[in-house]
């Protein structure tokens, strides 16, 4: 069993003939947001959404791994 859940992936191809992936998802009861660019899915921003904002967040190496993982098989 995976320990977040993604609720929402979008796939932007608008941005200067780039094209990013933003994930929203639910980890330890908390919502993030993670965009990656498309082509090698490096981080580009995190954001945790905390009391009606959206502050940078610090997730571990681990969690970000098994979400690329689970991109790439959606992709």
């Amino acid at each position: 069993m995976k320990p977040y859940e993604i609720n929402n992936m979008i796939i932007d191809d608008e941005l200067d003939g780039e094209e990013f992936v933003t994930v929203d998802f639910t980890y330890q009861n908390k919502d993030y947001s993670i965009t990656f660019q498309k082509a090698d899915l490096e981080i580009i921003n995190t954001w945790v959404f905390k009391d009606g904002t959206s502050l940078p967040a610090n997730l571990t190496d681990n969690i970000i791994e098994l979400i690329r993982e689970d991109i790439k098989k959606r992709i």
